[in-house]
Order: C-alpha cells, then structure tokens, then sequence
C-alpha cells in the first residue's frame, strides 16, 4: 500500500482529482449559495458578478492541482512546458470568458437602467464580447510565445477576402450598426414599414430585425439593410401617446352643435374610464364633409399607447351609439334614390 501510494503518477492523479474534488465543492456550496443570497438583494451588479464567475473557480483548481502534479517526480522538459502551456491557456482563457460575460452583463444593465425594462439589443451585447474575446486571445497568444503583428497582418489580408465573400452579411451588420446608433428605431417601438410589415421591435441581431406583430403576436424577420433603407412610421416617437381618430356621420336634421356636445361628453368619459385613455388630453371634434347621406366629422381621442386604441374605439363606439339613440340622434344608412324614364317608379337604393 505504502508503494502505491508513493507511487509518482499515484501522487500525480491524487493532486488533479483534488482540485476537480474542491472545484466542484466550490461550485455547488459556495458559487450556488451565493448566487441565492444575490437573487433575494435589490443590488444587481452582485448577480451578474458571481453568475460571470461560474465554472473559472473549478477551472483554477483544476489547473492548480496539476501543477502541482508537475513537481513530483521527475517529468520530462517537453511534458513541463507543454503542460505548463496548456495550463496558461486554460486559466487565462477562463479569465477572458469570465470578462466576456461580465461586459454583455454591463452593458445588458446599463441598457435596462437607461430604457426601462428593455434589455440592450443582442448585436451590442455580442459585439462588446467578441471586442474583449479577440482582446484576450491576442494576450494568450502574445504569452506563447507568438508573434501576433505577423497575425494581425494575416488577419487583414485574409479579412479583405471574407468582406467580398460576405457582402450581404457585412451590409446587414453596419445596418444594424446604423440603427442602433442613431436611435430612431429601438427595442419596444411600435413601427409600420412602408412594405406593409408593423409590429414591436423586439431585438436587434447581426443579420436582422425581429419585430412582433399586432394583434397575432407572430414574429417577423427584417433583413438589418432593408429596414435601414425603408421608409418607417414610428408610434413610439418623439412619444408612445397617439392620437386615434373616429369617423362618423349625422343626418342633415341634427343640431349639430348638440352632436358635437355630446361627442365630446362620451369621449371624455371613455378617456377617463377606460385603461389606455390619457384623460388629460382633450378630444377634438372636427365636422369636414357633407356625405351624400349624412354630415360627417372626426372624434380624435388621446391614447397611452398603440395597443390602447383598439379598447378605447370599442368602448367609444358602444356608448355614443347608445348615447345617440338616447338622444334621437340618427346615424343614416347611406341611401340612393334612382328614377326610371318611361314613367316607371323610383326606387331608393339602401
């Protein structure tokens, strides 16, 4: 027993299954635990922080335990060098990993504390962590020993050659860029393009758009290059409240200062009443056509948002039609009155 024990590659495996043994200790007492405790605080960089640091804790110990597994015994140089290599590789590569999800958690929170509840668009949260991924892989590679300047220039050269072989995904990338910075399309927005396509935009990536559309709730895939070149209707800016507007019409016989009396009453009770409506928004009535039956005008009524017009003409339009009938106020079919020659009847058209 004593000779296997001192056996060097006994030795060797004991200190690597020690490490693993520690590091998965780690992970499930304290990382897990500490986790919890972090998801019960307001404070939510203390999350982010310990949710970025799973797994490098275990990666460490490992490598700690077969470094230490090196010195027992007398290992070859290239095996020590080679070993001492791959250990570098894996602990600084944890480290990169560990930052690349520490920055697209900042940037995701910083977002979030900027707009609400929406979270950054995933193209920004991926391009900050691809800046920091090739960051770090230039620093493991300058620690081995290689010369990346002749890297860099194989890169670029190489770079020039993938850009011609992936112009339709570069383009759709710096639309995406470009729709991001200038922020006059963003995550939340309720838009309508000019080929007919209109919902909420739900996420910016590298290759498209997503937007949900209304009513269905369905997902609608936008290239990033013909979004950025369409013409765009925003319902979410400069502000999310809109106006929504009615048409109706009277007949002829109405006082219609007492239509628009009443008008005006039924849509300030509905604004008041009704979720979506903005009370403090005037309604607006506006008489603009003698139809062939009727007088018609428009009702324009304040709504908080695009979604709170569809429950806001429906609860308008039950009670003015309620309130008309009350008020022996006719809304008119549209009639037509046509004469036959030869001596025959007229007939009215409905």
């Amino acid at each position: 027993m004593t000779e296997f024990l001192e056996n060097p590659w006994v030795q060797r495996l004991g200190f690597v299954l020690g490490g693993f043994v520690l590091g998965l200790l780690l992970e499930l007492v304290i990382i897990r635990r500490a986790h919890k405790l972090a998801e019960r605080t307001r404070f939510k960089w203390d999350e982010m922080i310990i949710g970025s640091l799973r797994g490098v804790g275990t990666i460490w110990l490992v490598a700690g335990g077969v470094y230490l597994a090196l010195n027992v015994g007398t290992p070859g140089p290239l095996l020590v060098s080679t070993t001492q290599n791959v250990l570098m590789v894996f602990v600084l590569g944890s480290v990169v990993v560990a930052a690349m999800r520490a920055v697209g958690g900042v940037v995701e929170m910083l977002s979030g504390r900027a707009g609400g509840a929406i979270k950054s668009p995933t193209l920004v949260t991926n391009l900050a962590r691809m800046a920091v991924g090739i960051l770090g892989l230039f620093i493991i590679l300058q620690n081995l020993g290689i010369d990346i300047t002749a890297l860099i220039t194989a890169a670029g050269i190489g770079g020039i050659a993938i850009a011609l072989a992936l112009q339709d995904t570069l383009g759709n990338l710096f639309a995406g860029i470009q729709i991001i910075l200038s922020k006059q399309v963003q995550q939340g927005n309720y838009i309508r393009l000019s080929s007919g396509e209109e919902g909420w935009v739900t996420d910016v990536k590298g290759r498209n758009t997503t937007i949900q559309t209304f009513p269905d709730g369905n997902l609608v895939t936008v290239p990033n290059s013909l979004l950025a070149s369409s013409i765009v209707k925003n319902f979410s800016m400069p502000r999310k409240a809109l106006w929504v507007t009615l048409e109706i019409g009277v007949s002829y016989d109405s006082d219609l200062e007492h239509v628009e009396a009443v008008a005006l009453e039924v849509a300030k009770q509905v604004l008041g009443e009704v979720d979506g409506g903005v009370p403090g928004e005037d309604p607006i009535v506006r008489y603009h056509t003698f139809g062939d039956s009727s007088i018609n005008f428009d009702v324009r009524m304040m709504v908080r948002e695009f979604r709170s017009q569809g429950p806001v003409k429906h609860e308008f339009i039950k009670r003015l039609h309620q309130r008309f009938g009350d008020e022996g106020i006719e809304i008119p079919f549209p009639i037509r009155t046509v004469i036959m020659k030869g001596g025959g009847e007229p007939t009215v058209d409905e």
